[in-house]
């Protein structure tokens, strides 16, 4: 029996892939590259090895060139990046996406030790971002930015983070307000439990005097407080809308006037701690619905994808040009993965164009010399040279965007609960108060008054105005725990009717650009050998996908390689000769099948077989054919109709998908989905989705990054939880369910109290007790019904 040796691979020490040579090798530690020999070697240097004690394999496969960052040396760019710059001292904050536990804030924030240039770095850990303070004198943004690229963290610098500048003008207000309210609130209940108890008569000057002081904190509640209220309902009623900031904003008033009312003519107490405590909740319940994630961004559109600088050839030398700078003629350089951002003419080198972004076709596109290749394609071999003659704002990509249809505003969602409730119940609310104004008017007009003022301060939608926020604010919880993000609370109601879901293929329901592969026939070793050692030599994904199939091996010596782009290749080694390529290339004559891609080998002219490729779905997709027939599903492919039969297992009817789509064809397939009275959601994943998305009932983006590419959209779901896409449907319904069980609670309430305030009866007490017993309830019901039914769809 001859002796089988097996090969051992080894594991690269600082990134985990596997070594194909030995040529790097560092204290019998072995590396796969320069690269990570590089990066440990400054990790050494700077004594920070124990960085490998927080993880086995903390670096990122990465090519970078020389030139990658040589736009950050510009000073037009630098004004709009950096915080902060002088002589001395220069501060920017840089989002890193890649952070993610804590060997990475170890990391970043031990950068001083790398280059004493650097005086401070800390991590925001929630919002991913890095500040530095460095001296420019001694170390440039540029040397920055290369340091961190080279330890596995590279910033995300993109266009529309210079244009937005961070959102930093954003900022609002609300914490300042709630603060003065609650201060206010828990001041005025201090000095209100003296009247809640009673006073002696030598004490009664107390009381006037704590009524004064009440009356002085209510003053900032509702001037500064809940001016936001009066605002809004000033709005509306301008432009002959009711919502319900209308009955918040007449309950405060009359709140502050029946209490300014009562201390001043000595007649009652008023209700300032009522009028307080509201404010202070409505205040906390709208914090609450606004914070969402900050970490990532729903409105994105093609700049937020494009570099902010590109390579130009001038003279015998490169220029980094900032992508404004950009103008017909200019020769730019655009290397492996990176994106063409003007439409341009191919100049020199191999183009092989992923166009996946743009159109959803996942297999790149071979271009000759002299041929237009338009903005929005990443290169995926080679660095090639290219002539630009449109400038960005007049490219295809840049139109596409700009298309009236991609940028309307989305007046075609649908109206949440409390838009729909609220109007009906201001009409209510308004005629109950005069009706009761009007029938003790000619009796006792000041029981007439006391019930009007009583009613409009016991029905004031407080309860119904914090169920809404609050139960979809725990909702949001459990999704952003499931990896699923929502824009705001509103996005819950609208998933919760949604009858129709509308999906693209490429990087949507499948896992990106991984495919799977299968070999049919019979490979011998040393055929296996042939063909990894032909294969090794090309840059087309499927080339590569056939060499990581076969593992690694020796590579043979190649004569005669010849590649044709988009069809094969041939080659001589040892002596035998390889044709591996589609049937027609091997053959000379084929007609290939459309339910697959397939490459065949052939070696010495005998035919040995073909590998198949075949996109991977994502876990779960067989769950979501089950959603019919409750949801119509459809599929809007701007890929080939290779895989129409593979995709019969997850959609019932044939009619339901199409394929080869362009954008605004998908668009205006939503469009007429909706005409039909369908809701539609609609899932994507890249720029030829954005218009479909927005157009949609409900868009959601489906990435394997959640802080990387995607288009805006409604909602981002990471592709891991692709699977509970189902359990998210019926939690939605069952947040709507809850919402509407609160506001019949909240009625409960309003009707207990209208019963005392249309007798003109309602005391103070009552009042204080009421309403924020009502506010406790809402919230404590909203908040264990919302975890309760998380738990039943097994999300927690």
């Amino acid at each position: 029996m001859p002796e089988t040796i097996t090969p051992v691979k080894v594991s690269c020490y600082h990134c985990g892939d596997e070594c194909l040579t030995t040529s790097y090798k560092i204290e019998e530690k072995q590396f796969c590259c320069q690269g990570c020999q590089s990066v440990y070697k400054i990790l050494s240097g700077a004594g920070l090895c124990s960085y490998y004690n927080y993880n086995d394999h903390p670096g990122t496969t990465r090519v970078r060139t020389d030139k990658r960052f040589d736009y950050l040396s510009d000073p037009v760019i630098l004004a709009e990046l950096l915080d902060y710059t002088d002589e001395r001292l220069s501060i920017i904050t840089l989002y890193i996406p890649q952070i993610h536990c804590s060997s990475c804030l170890w990391l970043l924030e031990q950068l001083n030790r790398f280059n004493p240039a650097i005086y401070y770095s800390r991590v925001d850990f929630l919002k991913k971002q890095l500040i530095v303070r460095f001296d420019p004198r001694v170390f440039s943004l540029q040397q920055l930015v290369e340091l961190l690229y080279d330890v596995g963290y590279e910033p995300l610098i993109s266009l529309q983070d210079i244009i937005q500048k961070q959102n930093k003008a954003e900022k609002s207000n609300l914490v300042q307000k709630i603060a003065v309210a609650g201060f206010c609130f828990g001041n005025v209940m201090l000095l209100s439990f003296p009247e809640y108890f009673g006073l002696s008569g030598y004490e009664q000057t107390f009381r006037h005097f704590f009524g004064y002081l009440n009356l002085l904190f209510t003053l900032p509640v509702v001037f500064f407080s809940g001016r936001g209220y009066f605002t809004s309902a000033w709005h509306n009623l301008k432009n002959r809308v009711l919502n319900i900031d209308f009955p918040l904003a007449l309950g405060i008033a009359v709140l502050f006037l029946r209490t300014a009312v009562e201390v001043i003519t000595y007649t009652g107490a008023g209700f300032a701690d009522t009028l307080c405590g509201l404010v202070f909740f409505l205040l906390v319940g709208r914090f609450v619905q606004q914070k969402t994630y900050h970490h990532i961004s729903f409105e994105r559109d093609y700049r937020s994808f494009f570099p902010v600088a590109v390579q130009t050839i001038e003279g015998t030398g490169e220029k980094a040009v900032p992508l404004s700078g950009l103008v017909t003629g200019h020769r730019m350089v655009i290397r492996h993965n990176e994106i063409i951002p003007a439409d341009a003419i191919l100049l020199k080198g191999q183009a092989l164009i992923d166009f996946s972004f743009v159109t959803g076709e996942s297999v790149p596109v071979s271009k000759t010399l002299g041929e237009i290749i338009y903005a929005g394609g990443r290169q995926t071999g080679e660095a090639i040279e290219l002539e630009v003659i449109k400038p960005v704002s007049q490219s295809y990509l840049t139109q596409l965007w700009n298309n009236e249809a991609f940028t309307r505003k989305q007046d075609n969602r649908m109206k949440t609960f409390n838009e729909r409730v609220s109007k009906y119940f201001t009409i209510v609310l308004i005629a109950i108060a005069v009706g009761s104004l009007l029938f003790w008017l000619p009796l006792n007009y000041r029981r007439g008054i006391d019930a009007f003022t009583a009613v409009l301060i016991v029905a004031c939608p407080c309860a119904l105005a914090l169920s809404t926020p609050f139960t979809m604010s725990a909702a949001l919880s459990i999704f952003d725990r499931n990896l699923f993000y929502l824009k705001n609370t509103a996005v819950v109601e609208q998933m919760a009717r949604i009858n129709t879901l509308v999906m693209d293929k490429t990087g949507t329901i499948t896992t990106g650009n991984s495919k799977r592969i299968d070999l049919s026939g019979e490979l011998s070793g040393d055929q296996q050998q042939l063909i990894y050692s032909t294969c090794i030599n090309s840059i087309h994904p499927l080339s590569r996908m056939i060499c990581q199939y076969l593992g690694s091996m020796e590579k043979l010596p190649v004569l005669n390689y010849k590649e044709l782009p988009g069809k094969g290749i041939t080659a001589t080694i040892n002596g035998h000769q390889v044709r591996i390529g589609s049937g027609e290339f091997v053959f000379g004559y084929f007609t290939e099948t459309k339910l697959m891609t397939r490459v065949h080998l052939m070696i010495d002219g005998s035919y040995l077989g073909y590998f198949t490729f075949l996109q991977e779905y994502r876990q779960g997709m067989e769950r979501i054919g089950e959603l019919e027939p409750a949801y119509s599903l459809y599929l809007l492919s701007g890929d080939q109709d290779h895989e129409r039969d593979e995709l019969l297992r997850f959609f019932d009817h044939k009619g339901h998908l199409y394929f080869s789509q362009s954008p605004q064809q998908k668009l205006d397939r939503v469009e007429t989905l909706q005409q039909q009275g369908h809701r539609v959601m609609m899932l994507g994943d890249g720029l030829n989705d954005s218009g479909a998305l927005k157009q949609s009932d409900l868009g959601v983006a489906v990435t394997d990054n959640v802080n990387n590419f995607s288009p805006g959209s409604d909602a981002i779901l990471d592709g891991r939880s692709f699977h509970k896409l189902p359990a998210f449907l019926c939690f939605s319904k069952d947040a709507v369910r809850i919402i509407h069980a609160s506001f019949l609670i909240s009625l409960t309430y309003n009707l207990v109290g209208l019963s005392f305030a249309v007798t003109s009866r309602l005391s103070p007490l009552v009042a204080a007790v009421l309403m924020p017993l009502s506010t406790v309830t809402i919230i404590s019901f909203t908040t264990l019904a919302t975890h309760f039914a998380a738990k039943r769809r097994r999300l927690i």
